[in-house]
């Protein structure tokens, strides 16, 4: 099965040689280096012109691995709580991207909550705005898809549990990519504010501080319920540092700090 791009010519470029020209733009031309191994990023995903900077610094900042999984957001409300492909591929104007079944089949193995299917994925562009970052920097890359519809706490603990599991089955070379945006339609120095105690408990590797302070504080943080299962999973295969890469808010794109979308990357090792 292929799942065509759904934001292509909206979120970035739907012309190859554009979207080339933008990636390494956003990327400064640079590549991600040998060290630190690279163990989860938190990248935002919305369109590139308000946060492809922040994700271009933080696909950069650590060594990227050529197996990921990526989990996101999800927005549309379709599909399964926990929904992902087993098979087929993802297609980008740079061209397809494999899923990876065999790391399929282990978070299918040890995720009992997880479902396959495809409508979750249809329409949501949180996940596939990371695809072209990926081909850019790493090149054959095979991928798994997660998307996270749920904020159970426990769920979202035994989905890291399980990834965790699959990762380590799999022989521990696997990248995980949580997609997350920050605070949304605040103030400015309202989301700064928010969005920090947030992050604190991200860069402790803290999932059930998160998953709290959110919820206490009202954060907007759209991409919370991935993040709770993906600090979950990388604290049980050896994370041991967290740090902020970059952070930014749309109105640094377009003047109006008055109404702002925050966009944090984390790079954990």
């Amino acid at each position: 099965m292929i799942r065509r791009p759904a934001v292509a010519g909206q979120f970035y470029p739907a012309d190859p040689q554009s979207l080339k020209n933008e990636l390494v733009a956003l990327t400064q031309g640079k590549f991600p280096p040998a060290e630190p191994r690279g163990v989860a990023l938190m990248v935002p995903h919305a369109g590139y012109m308000y946060s492809g900077r922040v994700a271009g610094e933080t696909y950069t900042a650590a060594r990227l691995a050529r197996r990921v999984l990526i989990l996101c957001p999800n927005h549309t409300g379709q599909g399964e709580a926990l929904a992902i492909n087993d098979e087929g591929e993802w297609d980008t104007p740079l061209g397809p991207v494999p899923v990876d079944s065999s790391l399929a089949r282990g978070v299918l193995e040890g995720c009992r909550e997880v479902r396959v299917d495809w409508a979750a994925h249809r329409l949501e562009h949180s996940l596939e705005v990371h695809l072209p970052f990926l081909q850019h920097l790493v090149g054959n890359v095979t991928f798994v898809p997660v998307c996270v519809g749920t904020h159970h706490l426990e769920t979202l603990l035994d989905l890291g549990r399980g990834l965790a599991s699959a990762i380590e089955g799999a022989g521990g070379d696997v990248l995980l990519i949580v997609s997350s945006d920050m605070s949304h339609y605040v103030p400015a120095t309202v989301a700064a504010r928010q969005d920090h105690k947030a992050i604190e408990r991200v860069l402790a590797l803290d999932p059930e501080g998160l998953h709290r302070v959110v919820l206490e504080e009202d954060i907007s943080m759209c991409g919370v319920a991935p993040a709770v299962a993906g600090l979950e999973a990388a604290r049980r295969i050896g994370a041991r540092e967290a740090r902020l890469v970059a952070y930014s808010h749309s109105g640094e794109t377009t003047g109006d700090h008055r109404s702002v979308v925050g966009y944090a990357g984390v790079a954990v090792t």
